[in-house]
Formats: C-alpha cells, sequence, structure tokens
C-alpha cells in the first residue's frame, strides 16, 4: 500500500502535532528533526512504509512478531471473534471461549509444576501483577517482611512503576524517581564486561554466585521474596547466561526460599529454538512472564504463569479472606485470546521452533562471516534466532566508543539504506537481532550482507 504525497504530508503532521512516541526524542520529533517512519503493511519478515519502501525486519518489530507479518489465520480468527463477542470481563469467574482455550493451549505447553495463567495485556502488567502476587503469597504464609524484589542491572523488565524498578538501565530510572525502594540489583552476566580480565568463565560465575549470596545476606533473606530474570537478557545486549549461571542463581535461591521470576516475555513461545527459555535453561520458576510471542503482537496480550505451590497458597487464602482482589479490565480480552490461540496454533503448523533452532546458528555464524577479522569486534554472542554484535574503539584494551550509541545509530542507520531492519541497544555500541521465527537462510544472508555493508561504511577497516 503506497499513500499518496498529500496525504503522507499530512499524516506526517499529525503524526508530529498529536502523538507522544514511546521511547523517542520527543523534542526532535515534534520539530520533524527526524524522519517519522509511518509502516503501512507488511508479509512475512518484510515490512512496508507509507512511500513503498520494503525493509526486511530483523527484529520482528522489538522482538514480538514471530510467526511474521500479513498472517491472515491470526487476523480471521480476530475478526471471527469480534463478531461474535468482542468483549466481556473475566471477574468474577466469567470466561470467554478463545480465553479457556488458550489459557489450556498455554498450561500444555508449560513446565510440570506451573498451575494456572492469569492474563493481561503487557508484559510489563504481568510483571506487576508477578510481583502483587509474591507479596500477597507471603502475606498468606504469615511473613510481611518478606518483600523486596532481585533484579540484574543491564535487565529489562517493563516500564511502569514495579516493574520500571526491577529494569535495570539508567534511562528508565532517571527523572521518574526510581527505582521504588526494596528493589535491589546485582551483577550483569556478561563474561565479556568481567571485572578482571584473567577470570576464566567458571571464575566468573563463582563471582557472580557470591555477590548475589552477600546481597542476600546483607539485606537479610527474610526479607527477599524474588529474584526476576529473563532467562537470556534481551534489552540490555542479548547476553546469553555463561555456563552453569542459572544452576547457580537456582540454588542460592532455593536455600533462602526467595521465589524466581522467569521473565519470558522475549524468549518464550519458541525464540531459542524451545518452547520456553526455561526449558532451555533448566530453569524452575514460581512465575513466568509471558506476552509479545504469545500473539506475535497482532493484539496486546500478556500471561503470568503461576506454580502449583503458589496457586494452592493463593486459592487457600480466598477461603480465609474472600476473592483475590486483583484483576485489569481486559484480562482474558477475547479477541486478543483468539490471537493467541491462532499464533499458537501457527507456532505449531509452521514449526517455528524447530525453524528458530535450525536457524539461529546459521544467523550466527552468518555474522560471524560477515565481520570475520574486524578490529572494532568485541563479541559476536547469541542464543537461538536472538544476536547481537558488541563493537569497542579497541576490543582487546575494552575501551568503548564516546558517546555510547553513537557507532552503533550509525550502523543501523545505515543497514536501513540497505533495507535491513536492525536494533542499536544500550549499554555500549550493539547492534541486535531478533527476527520473524519464520526467517529463511537467504534473508538471513540478506541481513548478514547489510550488516557488513554498513560496518564497512560506518567503521571501515
Amino acid at each position: 500500500m503506497t499513500l499518496q504525497s498529500p496525504i503522507n504530508d499530512e499524516l506526517a503532521a499529525w503524526d508530529r502535532d498529536c502523538l507522544l512516541h514511546p521511547t523517542t526524542h520527543t523534542a526532535q520529533h515534534a520539530r520533524g528533526d527526524v524522519p517519522g517512519r509511518i509502516i503501512t503493511g507488511g508479509e512475512g519478515c518484510t515490512i512496508v512504509d507509507r512511500d513503498g519502501n520494503r525493509y526486511l525486519d530483523g527484529f520482528a518489530a522489538l522482538y514480538c512478531v514471530n510467526a511474521g507479518y500479513g498472517r491472515t489465520e491470526i487476523a480471521d480468527a480476530m475478526n471471527a471473534q469480534a463478531q461474535k463477542l468482542a468483549f466481556f470481563h473475566a471477574f468474577a469467574g466469567h470466561g470467554n471461549e478463545p480465553a479457556i482455550k488458550l489459557a489450556h493451549m498455554i498450561m500444555e505447553r508449560a513446565p510440570d509444576h506451573m498451575a494456572r495463567v492469569y492474563f493481561g495485556l503487557s508484559g510489563s502488567d504481568a510483571n506487576e501483577t508477578n510481583v502483587k502476587l509474591i507479596w500477597q503469597y507471603n502475606n498468606l504464609l504469615g511473613r510481611p517482611e518478606k518483600r523486596k524484589i532481585i533484579s540484574r542491572w543491564r535487565a529489562y523488565h517493563g516500564s511502569g512503576l514495579v516493574s520500571g524498578s526491577m529494569t535495570g538501565l539508567a534511562a528508565y530510572h532517571a527523572r521518574f524517581n526510581l527505582p521504588l525502594d526494596g528493589f535491589l540489583h546485582t551483577h550483569t552476566p556478561h563474561y565479556l564486561r568481567r571485572p578482571d580480565m584473567d577470570m576464566t568463565e567458571a571464575e566468573f560465575v563463582d563471582f557472580l554466585i557470591t555477590e548475589l549470596e552477600a546481597l542476600i545476606e546483607a539485606e537479610g533473606p527474610e526479607t527477599i521474596a524474588a529474584f526476576i530474570g529473563e532467562p537470556i537478557m534481551g534489552t540490555g545486549g542479548i547476553l546469553p547466561p555463561p555456563k552453569g549461571y542459572w544452576d547457580g542463581v537456582q540454588k542460592v535461591l532455593a536455600r533462602h526460599d526467595i521465589a524466581l521470576i522467569a521473565d519470558e516475555v522475549v524468549t518464550g513461545f519458541g525464540r531459542l529454538g524451545s518452547m520456553f527459555g526455561s526449558d532451555h535453561y533448566g530453569l524452575t520458576p514460581d512465575f513466568m512472564t509471558i506476552a509479545k510471542g504469545l500473539t506475535s503482537a497482532y493484539a496486546p496480550l500478556s500471561g503470568s504463569i503461576i506454580s502449583q505451590r503458589v496457586f494452592d497458597v493463593l486459592a487457600e487464602g480466598t477461603d480465609k479472606f474472600g476473592a483475590l482482589a486483583h484483576g485489569w479490565t481486559y484480562s482474558a480480552h477475547p479477541v486478543s485470546a483468539a490471537a493467541g490461540v491462532a499464533t499458537l496454533e501457527l507456532v505449531d503448523t509452521l514449526d517455528l521452533v524447530q525453524n528458530a533452532a535450525t536457524l539461529g546458528p546459521h544467523l550466527l555464524s552468518a555474522l560471524r562471516e560477515a565481520l570475520e577479522g574486524h578490529p572494532n569486534v568485541a563479541e559476536i554472542r547469541g542464543e537461538g534466532l536472538m544476536a547481537a554484535v558488541e563493537f569497542m574503539e579497541k576490543p582487546s584494551e575494552r575501551r568503548f566508543f564516546a558517546p555510547p550509541m553513537a557507532v552503533s545509530g550509525a550502523i543501523s542507520a545505515a543497514m536501513l539504506r540497505h533495507g535491513v531492519i536492525a536494533r542499536p541497544m544500550p549499554e555500549g555500541d550493539i547492534i541486535g537481532f531478533a527476527p520473524p521465527l519464520c526467517i529463511s537462510e537467504d534473508e538471513i544472508k540478506r541481513l548478514a550482507s547489510a550488516l557488513r555493508a554498513a560496518v564497512d561504511e560506518v567503521l571501515p577497516r
């Protein structure tokens, strides 16, 4: 779809004058200093803008359009549900067919020890739900002081008050009076940036576990409710955990009776080549946060998957104190749930989990081949269909470019000129990739070729 120029100009003016965009330089956008990109269509791994330009989407929008663009199966399911029942609330035990079916489909795929799923609309609100429920869980057990939450620096868990407090990125705290009291952060499990370059990977894991244990002891384990972590860090730089990390973390948490929240917003439903990141890394969480790939972002929907041990306490609590007093108006929204059902059916029909497992190694090898021997490449890392390239001025000395993100921003802009979308990521000069799970080997080659051309423009050898 290509709009006529007068309409294009009018839309651009309305965009500048009426819409406040998320994570955008507000003043520059309002002045028109940066070009707005109005997207009008898409198919497979390609999106189309209002001027008819076509781009290979190397980041599945925001890690989320896993099934790809233009899937009529999802759109048709949403349309059919909207005509039948567009909405009714889920309070006081009311249900609707697609939400009930989707809950069943999720629980069939979730680890065996998980018991129920609570639906919201975004990963942020799902993490808010998780914290409220773990607080109520501990209150019901007679330990109200057990309420602090530990996250990691560079983690991303959302943009709300609680979820933003758990996020470990400075920009999400600055000038928002965050983090709130009781939200703590421990070290980032990124071996490249270990505090001592002489550390082996095993020694670095020992360091991380020792520091976590020290934080818990300093705060008092009786005050710590939960530890939250993405199985593989996403927005903080796409950071696969070092070997043995999650095993060590879980042993510490079990010793101190601290719940584990696995934030699977990015990793859920196939991104790593496993149904969940918890499966991939051997996690046994008390809560799992899902969103994004649940509907391939065709409709807003999230979920908090709750373990049996937590559910049993919450259920007993309602026998004593009455109904669980937590709810969002749009929880279990039937149209969003219909999108979820259709998406999970496509995940199975298209074998997207296996495609991610098969093509993940191809993505990493293509990136490494494209940038082989480049003096500014500090690390090429990833797992499944998540990958990142980190650039430094002098990698051997871990000397960063200044200011940070200028180089990665220039590379992503150059890639866009070559028709490929990549994402510059915070905390350094990092280019991230997380394409739709339906990507092909030829499209991966095109992505890697665009990266090489862009890097040669910005950082000639």
